[in-house]
């Protein structure tokens, strides 16, 4: 891609952090080289204590690196006008507790300098995106750990930002809200808005990224396409429907894998995923009010 394209670049950055007397207390991040293109879904892995949260800061220039370069927009992260281009979801939002949903954007409009009358329109369309149209006159105090994640969200996005940046979006938040958040990334990525998302959720990151990074005490593990890094280049997988496991087609396929040099590992149906599950059954539940799961003795019965 053209350098244009370029939206974050670290070169070797690396920080370390010390205790009182100046002694090596821990490398939080170890020459890290990473770039992010314009309009991807980025995604950085790790478990805790990775470097994840770590490199956030540093690209925010809320921490200087000890060493290395890291860039936004083509310019050093340590300049912070560049953070007015930039949308930031923490982990835990620090939010005003006493301030309601369209007071708490009106405030941070105001630190953008967005002008009254924009503020009040950008203000009401991200409470309806974030489903908060409701509770929108209540004070934060009063919201459950997801409603403040869905505001802090609506937050991070005032400025219309061309670079937002999600620190575990999905935290705190139930399935239902969790299968919203992603699919809200995804069409934040049609809109042309680049995406750094940090989770050590995998399910979450598989879904929406296009490229993910995976950190581990503080260096970089691997990094590429996720339909790359997911694919098992030595298995084989054939799909096929309107036929029934059987015996006799184990043994067809068995000598058909042995005639080309492979062997059959396993034959069965597909499974779905435990979030398909859950999403198809509360569809049903709504669709036909007052169901209900009998156990088989008991559906006998009736």
């Amino acid at each position: 891609m053209a350098e244009s394209d370029v939206v974050v670049k670290t070169q070797s950055l690396t920080k370390v952090y010390r205790d009182f007397w100046g002694r090596k207390k821990k490398t939080a991040l170890n020459a890290l080289d990473l770039t992010i293109h314009k309009g991807e879904i980025f995604g950085l892995l790790g478990p805790n204590g990775s470097g994840k949260t770590t490199t956030i800061k540093l690209l925010l220039g809320l921490l200087f690196p000890t060493g290395g370069d890291a860039f936004v927009f083509g310019e050093p992260a340590a300049k912070v006008e560049k953070n007015e281009r930039i949308g930031y979801l923490p982990e835990e939002s620090y939010l005003y507790r006493f301030l309601n949903a369209e007071e708490t954007l009106d405030f941070y409009g105001r630190l953008f300098d967005i002008d009254p009358d924009t503020r009040r329109r950008r203000a009401a369309e991200l409470i309806d995106m974030v489903g908060l149209s409701a509770d929108k006159k209540r004070i934060l105090k009063e919201y459950s750990k997801g409603m403040r994640q869905r505001i802090g969200l609506a937050q991070a996005l005032i400025n219309d930002p061309e670079l937002v940046i999600l620190d575990e979006p999905t935290s705190g938040l139930d399935p239902l809200g969790t299968r919203w958040m992603k699919d809200l990334i995804l069409d934040l990525r049609k809109k042309g808005k680049t995406v750094l998302m940090c989770s050590h959720r995998l399910d979450d990151v598989q879904d929406v990224c296009d490229r993910i990074a995976i950190l581990y005490n503080g260096d970089l593990q691997t990094l590429g396409k996720v339909s790359t890094l997911l694919e098992d280049a030595v298995r084989l997988e054939v799909r096929a429907n309107k036929v029934k496991e059987s015996p006799e087609l184990k043994a067809d396929l068995e000598a058909v894998f042995r005639k080309h040099g492979g062997e059959l590992e396993t034959v069965g149906h597909p499974t779905t995923t435990l979030e398909e599950l859950f999403l198809k059954i509360v569809d049903e539940s709504k669709a036909r009010p007052g169901r209900r799961y009998l156990p088989p003795a008991e559906a006998a019965k009736q």
